[in-house]
């Protein structure tokens, strides 16, 4: 039995039908900002509310609206869920050991400032997870780090989020700019171009913003010449290689060149003063002549080692190639691929939703595939996983030890992933129920302001799906559309989608329930959110302008 989606349920006013769709989002806000409850107790709530609403109000079928909820928490299960736990088993693995304690002295040899190693770690590290991974690796990852390091927990979660913002767009081996190329019919190259011409604005930015987070406008311009290093190369690499290489490896190549030239310039220029956090200097001062020399570079390569091992295996998971071999689509000759197809085929699984697929109708009458998306060798978390594997036999664990690791690790993680699980539910109901395609269209009333409110699509895409791609896929082409009507580019419209996605990252229920997973914060989500919010805003208003200033003063900058 198929129903068709309506999009403005109340008296067909698309405006009242707005405020019933804004309510989940509201409510969420609420919950964690205002009425400060558990991760997981919010985003279970705000899953309930949302079907009823879609039940309710936008006439949804009730086993639809389940079966719906139930697809999207078995996405949060698989994919999401278990990059989250087996990033934090793979850093946990090396806390254990004693390794990353070398790993915190290497990086304290390159530098004890605590703004540098944001920038080296936050910024260019997580960049080239993002661009590598994805789906929540960075954040998870690099936040663990930082909280190694010695940063307090909230800090490094919200910074992590916070330097996430200028890799998104491209991230996954560009995957939110190829999957957005099929519902609009714009080259994918056309569109990396433009959002090549926006987001290093952003890039350039984004390191010093940082920095003023964490210790104040004075502090940040101490350290002013590392941030042009690293702002400015990542930038200009993200310019050049988006514009005439495509979407696949601005991050990888950008983050790694941020990288590399900030520890050299490191090597050569100090800040005058070292940054530290309150309470940290004293005992920073007693164990800083231990610390020095302590361990060989034979050790130092040792401890590193599994997050080298790790980097190795996102990267050829990222391989478009490599990846259609380990989910058994691989099509070509080449012997060792067709083995791994083979594997790839056993474990993947699509079982088609019942009571969903094909059984809802969007406004054109065309039905909606939906399948369940069982990916298990292809996932990001299964080469985390056998980073974790032979992280075993780098750092001689035993086989006890490492499994009773990987079950503190699964007991720990147990209310983020129900917190993740029910709110990629929620986002999944937002978007059968056609919520999200209400809220879409009141934005695009706008009219000549569209200019200005075109990368608010995106930021609130990303808010509810978690997800630049998903974003770019649920408004690209509307995107379009109202850019065609209201006399603007298109392919400004589209990569802008995209643009002010990443603004949004930071306050996805997804993003916050990873991070905090990521740094032992669990029931915290509020506090993250409230440290997040007002940068999201303030990231989303700058791309407004950028956006704005395109389209009305420097239309040259459009490909």
């Amino acid at each position: 039995m198929t129903w068709m989606q309506v999009y403005a349920p109340i008296a067909d006013h698309l405006l009242l039908s707005a405020l019933v769709a804004l309510v989940p989002i509201l409510y969420f806000f609420w919950a964690l900002a205002i009425k400060r409850m558990k991760g997981h107790t919010a985003g279970i709530t705000t899953l309930l509310i949302s079907i009823i609403l879609a039940v309710a109000v936008y006439g949804m079928p009730a086993e639809k609206a389940i079966m719906s909820a139930a697809q999207g928490a078995l996405y949060g299960l698989l994919p999401i869920g278990w990059i989250i736990i087996t990033s934090v088993f793979l850093y946990k693995l090396t806390v254990k050991t004693g390794q990353f304690e070398i790993i915190r002295s290497s990086v304290v040899s390159i530098t004890e400032d605590r703004r540098l190693q944001a920038l080296l770690i936050a910024f260019s590290f997580g960049a080239f997870l993002e661009g590598a991974a994805g789906f929540g690796a960075p954040v998870a990852i690099s936040a663990a780090l930082l909280v190694g390091l010695g940063f307090k927990p909230l800090y490094a979660a919200g910074i992590c989020l916070i330097a996430n913002t200028a890799p998104v767009a491209f991230g996954a081996i560009g995957i939110p700019i190829l999957a957005v190329e099929g519902p609009t019919g714009i080259p994918a190259m056309e569109i990396s171009k433009m959002v090549g011409r926006q987001l290093p604005f952003l890039s350039v930015f984004i390191p010093f913003y940082l920095i003023v987070i964490m210790s104040g406008f004075k502090k940040a311009i101490e350290v002013f010449p590392a941030i042009l290093v690293s702002g400015v190369s990542f930038a200009l690499t993200q310019f050049v290689t988006s514009n005439f290489l495509g979407p696949e490896l601005p991050d990888i190549l950008s983050a790694l060149v941020s990288m590399f030239a900030l520890a050299i310039f490191l090597k050569f220029w100090k800040p005058k003063t070292t940054f530290m956090f309150a309470g940290e200097k004293e005992a920073a001062a007693a164990a800083e002549e231990s610390d020095e020399n302590l361990y060989t570079r034979g050790q130092i390569f040792k401890a590193w080692s599994p997050f080298l091992v790790l980097t190795g295996f996102i990267s050829v998971w990222g391989i478009p190639i490599f990846k259609q071999a380990l989910t058994g689509h691989y099509d070509g000759s080449n012997p060792f691929l067709l083995v791994i197809n083979e594997f790839g085929k056993a474990l993947t699984f699509s079982p088609e939703v019942p009571f969903l697929n094909n059984q809802i109708l969007n406004s054109e009458g065309v039905p909606i595939e939906a399948f369940f998306k069982l990916e298990i060798l292809g996932s990001g978390g299964t080469a985390i996983l056998l980073a974790a594997f032979l992280t075993k036999f780098i750092v001689l664990i035993s086989w006890r030890k490492w499994l009773t690791v990987f079950w503190e690790t699964l007991n720990e993680l147990k209310f983020p992933v129900v917190t993740i699980s029910s709110v990629v539910g929620f986002a999944y109901i937002t978007n059968a129920s056609g919520m999200s395609t209400t809220l879409g269209m009141t934005l695009a009333m706008t009219g000549a302001l569209f200019s200005f409110f075109s990368p608010v699509l995106g930021w609130l895409g990303v808010f509810i799906t978690g997800s630049d791609t998903s974003a770019n896929l649920l408004f690209g082409n509307l995107q379009k559309i109202t850019a065609a009507s209201v006399n603007m580019d298109p392919t400004l419209a589209v990569a802008t989608n995209s643009s002010g996605g990443v603004t949004g990252k930071m306050i996805s229920p997804q993003s916050i329930a990873v991070a905090c997973a990521a740094v032992g914060l669990t029931g915290k989500e509020s506090e993250l959110l409230r440290f997040t919010i007002k940068h999201s805003l303030f990231l989303l208003l700058l791309v407004c302008m950028i956006m704005f200033l395109q389209h009305t003063f420097f239309p040259w900058m459009i490909p």
